[in-house]
């Protein structure tokens, strides 16, 4: 009897554990969901209500979306389109030219300190 009962016991955990295991899994899985169906109720009301954003035209606007071709290093044929704002692309040029400029900057200094 007392054998019987231990398998029981130990049967009785195992399949609690796998119990609360799925219900955890699936509260996981479906708060999320479920957030985001009222996100996207909230953002469907607010553009009804605002209508719909107007299209920039103007190239010279800070939140002008342009996009350009840059060719992947190591292939002869693959390039990667790059997407951004204007006011990133800027960030983008000036950070491209500190780094520039400090890879020369450490270049000289390392020749001077050699000699």
């Amino acid at each position: 009897m007392r054998y019987k009962l231990q398998y029981i016991r130990r049967f009785w955990r195992f399949l609690m554990k796998y119990i609360f295991l799925a219900l955890a899994s699936t509260l996981v899985f479906v708060a999320p969901v479920q957030a985001q169906d009222q996100g996207t109720k909230e953002a469907t009301e607010t553009t009804k209500k605002s209508g719909k954003p107007k299209k920039i035209t103007d190239r010279r606007h800070p939140d002008y979306v342009r996009c350009r071709s840059e060719p992947v290093i190591g292939s002869l044929t693959k390039k990667r389109r790059l997407c951004m704002t204007n006011a990133a692309w800027v960030e983008y040029i000036r950070k491209g030219s500190r780094d520039s400029q400090e890879f020369v900057d450490g270049l000289q200094s390392g020749s001077n300190q050699s000699n």
